[in-house]
């Protein structure tokens, strides 16, 4: 009687993971040295697997769902033991529990710049992150990767293989696409899935079963940032010349801002000029309306100088801003001056553009009659 009592005692009724701890991908039922039974209850839960191992032999699977262990439903694991038909207990055989479900948000991203090609700037040093989501497969080489000596696999062992090939996959995948730093932004979900597709039979052969690939978020250095908005802000002008136009504004305004005789004149410059522009613009509106023709062409740039006052640099100024500047001595025909295409500083007078704005210079006068 104390014989059979102890044989109860060392069979396991119930196989089961009641608990999953959070992080594990794959637990090992422990038993302790007791032997499973023929009949005993196998409690497989939703989002689990289970897996019959003999001797790193793997041997049969179940999916969710409650089984009364039987020859019958152990096929494999019968014919590996030879077990005889009658009471016999699996003494050999160790039970894997899966967790299938979903990994969700699990992060990847460079954590040094990586380097890449652009036709518009040259080489980039850029960084990007995002997210991914994978679960466990069923194959046998999964359960040959995973099934050791421990009693427990964590997600964390495989999480940082998967970072370091996501790197990888994402950093070829920009060399194969070759999409433009300017277009990076509006190119995430393709670039994204090219990713998920090189680095999906990585994942394969890891046993895993890659379901979703993200990217967040891929950062230019701060220089080409700077480029592109200046190239905006250009586009949005209208071209070059309305850029230059607005600097040349821009500086206007700062320098009527100054305190002395330099601001003042400036000021009143500035003052002048949008009197006369305010002075088109009503004659142009007591205009009568005209018949609607092609517009013509734009016209040449003017030339734009720079003029030397007191051994600094002012400008630079358009024709009409210097000729405005004459009859406050802030310009004059001895005033140096240099514009693209000119060698050198030289007089105004003696530039063809310039020298019609102070007039025929009057010959000597004649000597005193004696």
């Amino acid at each position: 009687m104390g014989i059979m009592n102890f044989i109860k005692n060392q069979l396991i009724d119930i196989v089961e993971w009641p608990e999953e701890t959070p992080g594990v991908l794959v637990h090992r039922f422990e038993r302790a040295g007791n032997e499973i039974k023929r009949g005993a209850k196998l409690v497989v839960r939703p989002g689990q697997s289970a897996v019959f191992v003999n001797e790193g032999q793997i041997a049969d699977k179940f999916e969710p769902g409650t089984y009364s262990l039987e020859t019958k439903n152990l096929p494999i694991l019968t014919t590996i033991l030879s077990l005889p038909y009658g009471f016999n207990s699996w003494h050999k055989a160790e039970v894997y529990f899966i967790k299938r479900t979903e990994q969700l948000d699990r992060k990847w991203g460079t954590a040094q710049p990586i380097t890449m090609r652009d036709a518009d700037f040259g080489p980039l040093r850029i960084r990007a992150f995002g997210n991914y989501s994978y679960r466990v497969g069923m194959t046998d080489n999964m359960l040959q990767r995973f099934v050791g000596a421990k009693s427990e696999f964590k997600a964390e062992e495989l999480e940082k293989q998967i970072q370091l090939k996501s790197v990888s996959e994402f950093t070829d995948t920009l060399g194969e696409l070759q999409i433009p730093a300017l277009d990076l932004a509006a190119q995430y979900n393709e670039i994204g899935e090219r990713v998920k597709q090189n680095l999906q039979p990585v994942m394969n052969d890891m046993g895993l079963e890659l379901l979703t690939f993200t990217v967040g978020n891929i950062s230019l250095p701060e220089e080409v940032n700077a480029a592109i908005d200046k190239r905006g802000a250009i586009g949005a002008l209208g071209g070059m010349q309305s850029y230059q136009q607005m600097k040349a504004a821009d500086a206007l305004g700062d320098m009527a801002k100054n305190q002395g005789t330099g601001g003042t004149m400036m000021g009143m410059m500035l003052g002048g000029n949008l009197g006369a522009f305010a002075g088109q613009q009503f004659q142009q509106s007591q205009q009568p309306p005209q018949q609607q023709m092609a517009p013509p062409p734009p016209p040449p740039a003017a030339p734009l100088f720079y003029v030397a006052v007191n051994g600094q640099q002012q400008g630079p100024f358009n024709i009409q801003q210097l000729q405005g500047m004459i009859p406050g001595g802030g310009f004059g025909p001895n005033s140096l001056v240099w514009t693209a295409g000119m060698s050198g500083w030289a007089a105004a007078s003696t530039v063809a553009a310039l020298s019609g704005l102070f007039g025929p210079v009057p010959p000597p006068p004649p000597p005193p009659i004696k």
